[in-house]
């Protein structure tokens, strides 16, 4: 009677196991190739509406471009050496669930590329393709650049932190200095951490050091060689 009882439990142990592996295969694999469609798309759809004629400009000349761009538009490519020499992930408007899911998410209300204030992006860290994966792996003073229509931006890092998920003052205008007015342009990277957990979070501070125009056949510094 006893081993025909341990043998049930067992089974289901068994069973239990196959379930769970399952699940795991499904968010780190499965999910993977979600976004990695997604992400595809949405370069394709933002490297088209680069070639049509831009909007009329109502900025100076020389001034960051400030498209217009609603919850789930692509915003921007976010290229990290560091990471990689192929690393280039669009990044949506939104930090909704369905945003996230497509790629790394701007923070509505935060800067936009290459503006003054602190343009802040979220991403995940183990599932739907992992963009924010090796942001552990970022030391001070390594580039990050985003790439618009017509600018490439180059960001340095200058902080690494682990915070609480409630710290939100990480992501102000000026970081950790409510009210205070901005007057440099930073990049905020965020993802939860450790990997596999929500528990806290990873967080990457850039100062913009360099903006150029893009030029045909011509990639940015920080993207040579």
């Amino acid at each position: 009677m006893l081993a025909k009882a341990l043998r049930g439990v067992g089974q289901t142990l068994i069973t239990f196991g196959v379930v769970i592996l399952f699940f795991c295969a499904y968010e780190l694999w499965f999910t993977g190739l979600e976004t990695r469609a997604e992400q595809k798309k949405g370069k394709a759809e933002l490297l088209e509406e680069w070639a049509a004629p831009a909007p009329t400009a109502t900025t100076a000349p020389n001034a960051p471009s400030a498209p217009a761009v609603e919850l789930g538009d692509g915003l921007a490519i976010l290229r990290i050496p560091r990471i990689g020499r192929d690393y280039a992930k669009v990044v949506f408007e939104g930090v909704r669930m369905s945003d996230l899911k497509r790629g790394p998410g701007h923070y509505p209300g935060t800067a936009l590329p290459g503006q003054v204030g602190n343009f802040v992006v979220s991403g995940h860290r183990t599932t739907y393709g992992a963009p924010f994966g090796q942001q552990e792996e970022l030391a001070l003073g390594d580039a990050i650049v985003v790439e618009t229509r017509d600018r490439w931006f180059t960001y340095r890092v200058v902080l690494e932190e682990i915070v609480s998920p409630r710290d939100v003052a990480v992501i102000l205008p000026v970081p950790r200095k409510p009210g205070a007015r901005p007057t440099t342009a930073l990049l905020t990277m965020t993802t939860c951490h450790p990997k596999y957990s929500a528990r806290q979070r990873l967080i990457t501070t850039a100062e913009l050091v360099a903006t150029e125009m893009k030029t045909a056949g011509r990639l940015p510094a920080a993207l040579q060689g």
